[in-house]
């Protein structure tokens, strides 16, 4: 099973979203790191100067990177703003 963790910089943008918004996030992390491969769930990013892959939210995308069973959480953030 995969667990995550937030990078200090992704905390960091994470609480500043609303609560609503905060709470539907770590209910998706939740979701996705209980499944058998969480990756499945992902998209690989092109450009991976920010990180491997990227979790849909709604408008908002979380984008990680995979250490063996953790997902390390990079970025947090409105799909207008994620990529910039």
């Amino acid at each position: 099973m995969y667990t995550y963790v937030f990078a200090p910089s992704a905390l960091k943008e994470l609480k500043k979203l609303s609560t609503d918004i905060r709470k539907r996030i770590i209910t998706k992390l939740d979701h996705y790191t209980s499944s058998e491969n969480p990756l499945l769930f992902a998209d690989a990013l092109v450009n991976h100067e920010i990180g491997s892959y990227r979790f849909r939210v709604g408008d908002y995308r979380i984008i990680f990177d995979r250490e063996d069973e953790v997902i390390v959480v990079l970025a947090v953030g409105h799909r207008r703003d994620i990529y910039k």
